[in-house]
């Protein structure tokens, strides 16, 4: 699954007041407090983040954010974890093996320290619900009949007893048809695949996501069983029986329970079974983290007390690692952020490509300049509409005037899939027909809408208003779009977030990124229906092409179906990748160990290795 990176920024002014709004533990001149050691000591170590935090619960719509995940990631344990190399570590949960390649089975084993923060173990209860809420195969209810809260996205609670709807989607766990084989201790479970599934590996319990949350709490909050056994008893029988009554109550509690966007006093929703435990969270400005004694796995951490301090403008957080508020930041990057990082003693600053690239994508059904329904139904003058649209993107003036001077290395992204550079880019891009659509042919765009017989389409372009990048890279687009013969209306929304796939928009600008490398990271992107197809995008054949990728394991035959699906979306007039986004990666001198990897979690990714000097 890919998370959306919400890459904002605010006003140095109203920055300024969120870093001094309200003082957390460790803040201050000094950059927190002494020493570190192999089990962190009385050591603090303040990090600047760009967005709050806001639920437990990653597997959400309204949780799927790097924004949560870097807090879960540090509270929870999990099956496997990508080092800086993208190798697959393995994991303190315990293990994860492949038993049967026909049919696919795959078994997890339950390490003996897995265990909850209140004591209770970690096992085939809390995989079983995570299975079940992924797959979506006990789902009695579709995605536009339930409701969401217009400001958050957060699904509302379900109140009629017959509908079960877990707010979440993925392409392993539902390939999952079965219920799984556990062992009498619940400490070994084994699932079984109705076929063959390339990205076994990081289906459950990988990453960021772990095992999810706690299914006794979930069962504690949904069916009032307070005996942490029988509450996980509990899960077990109602998704082995599909307990219709006892999946919705269930679903409504892992939906919506575990949001929460200031300290709460249910010590049941911070339950967690890794190193750190949440203590203190004032909203908006900062959530800290604590090494928790009572952790039994066999992770040691190198400092005692981590604090995320929220700040939506990257300026601000460079003034506040000068000013020792700060220790490490990788905030939003632009020539001036990195100039004026690189200008502070005692500071390092480290450029590389990031995890997150920036695209934009075009709505299909909103009655738009890109909807056959605007031309009574015919296909094809939307879709030499759209490809009109994407000839004109300005991708090479973007690359070079907002990207370059940030990483002289830095190339125009010509692919869904990979990164520049991978294994397999250079024959993908051979292919998918991204040299038709490399940008900024005014001439090309004209022609082909004359062709569609199309007088100067409008187009609503979506974007972060507060982003400094994204609102020059919009400017750009409208500017180069305009000179074809479109009309371009900014639509510039700091709320632009809630609002992908409400079809107020006709094209949007963000980025994605990665949580894993598997080539179902990008599936929910574009096949019908799924959580991050926004613009409505369908195309059977296109689908049909991404069940055959899904059960392909050999690698050597994944590029040219990639190849081919590419070929697909971009033709079709999907949209276009821009960039992959320059990552700066800024720490004081006072910071040991600091690292970053191209997927989530990015520089947290090895956080238990952090020294503070």
């Amino acid at each position: 699954m890919k998370k959306r990176y919400l890459g904002l920024a605010a006003s140095v002014a109203a920055g300024a007041l969120v870093l001094s709004a309200c003082t957390p533990p460790g803040s201050g001149g000094d950059g927190g407090g002494e020493g570190g050691g192999g089990e962190g000591g009385d050591s603090l170590l303040n990090v600047g983040w760009n967005e709050p935090f806001r639920s437990m619960n990653t597997m959400t719509a309204n949780g799927n954010a790097v924004a949560n995940s870097i807090v879960t990631y540090m509270m929870n344990d999990n099956f496997g974890y990508y080092d800086d190399n993208l190798e697959v570590q393995e994991g303190d949960l315990g293990t994860v093996e492949q038993v049967s390649e026909d049919p696919l089975q795959v078994k997890y084993t339950f390490a003996d320290s897995a265990t909850w923060s209140d004591g209770t173990p970690v096992d085939a209860a809390d995989i079983v619900l995570q299975w079940a809420a992924q797959s979506s195969n006990f789902n009695t209810a579709e995605e536009e009949e339930v409701s969401r809260d217009e400001e958050s996205g957060a699904i509302e609670e379900i109140e009629d007893e017959e509908t079960v709807f877990f707010d979440s989607a993925s392409i392993g766990p539902s390939l999952i048809k079965d219920f799984p084989e556990i062992s009498e201790d619940g400490k070994e479970v084994t699932f079984t695949y109705s076929e063959a599934f390339a990205d076994w590996r990081y289906s459950l319990g990988f990453g960021a996501d772990g095992v999810g949350v706690p299914a006794h709490i979930v069962a504690k909050k949904a069916l009032g069983e307070e005996d942490p056994e029988a509450a996980k008893q509990a899960v077990l029988d109602a998704i082995e029986n599909e307990d219709t009554a006892a999946l919705s109550t269930i679903a409504n509690e892992w939906n919506t329970a575990f949001d929460f966007t200031s300290m709460t006093d249910d010590e049941d929703l911070i339950v967690h079974n890794g190193p750190y435990k949440m203590v203190d969270f004032a909203e908006g400005q900062y959530l800290t983290l604590e090494a928790d004694e009572n952790y039994s796995g066999p992770k040691e951490v190198g400092v005692n007390q981590v604090t995320i301090r929220y700040n939506e403008d990257p300026m601000a957080s460079v003034q506040a690692v000068e000013n020792g508020e700060i220790d490490i930041i990788q905030p939003q990057a632009t020539a001036d952020v990195k100039s004026a990082a690189e200008a502070i003693d005692g500071v390092t600053v480290e450029s590389e490509d990031g995890a997150t690239y920036e695209h934009v994508d075009l709505t299909y059904d909103n009655n738009g300049p890109f909807d056959p329904e605007s031309y009574d139904g015919d296909e094809e003058t939307a879709k030499l509409v759209r490809q009109a649209f994407l000839k004109t993107l300005p991708r090479e003036q973007i690359v070079e005037t907002i990207i370059k001077p940030l990483n002289e290395e830095a190339t125009v992204r010509d692919s869904l899939y990979m990164v520049p550079g991978a294994p397999g880019y250079d024959e993908v891009v051979a292919g998918n027909s991204s040299d038709e659509f490399a940008g900024g042919d005014i001439e090309g765009a004209q022609e082909l809408l004359e062709e569609a017989g199309v007088e100067a389409p409008t187009v609503r372009l979506l974007y972060g208003a507060s982003n400094e990048r994204r609102a020059q890279q919009a400017t750009l687009i409208k500017e180069s779009a305009e000179q074809a013969g479109f009309e371009i209306v900014e639509d510039g929304d700091d709320n632009w977030g809630t609002r992908l796939g409400d079809g107020t928009y006709d094209a949007s600008l963000f980025g994605w990124q990665s949580t894993t490398t598997g080539i179902s990271n990008s599936d929910a992107n574009w096949r019908t229906g799924q959580q991050n197809n926004y613009g409505g995008y369908s195309n059977e054949e296109l689908d049909d092409m991404l069940d055959e990728l899904m059960v392909t394991t050999e690698e050597s035959e994944q590029t040219p179906l990639v190849t081919e699906i590419e070929k697909t979306l971009i033709e079709d007039g999907f949209g276009m990748p821009i960039f992959q986004h320059p990552e700066l990666t800024i720490y004081r001198d006072r910071v040991q160990n600091v690292s970053t990897t191209t997927v989530s979690p990015t520089m947290f990714w090895n956080y238990w290795e952090w020294q503070v000097s």
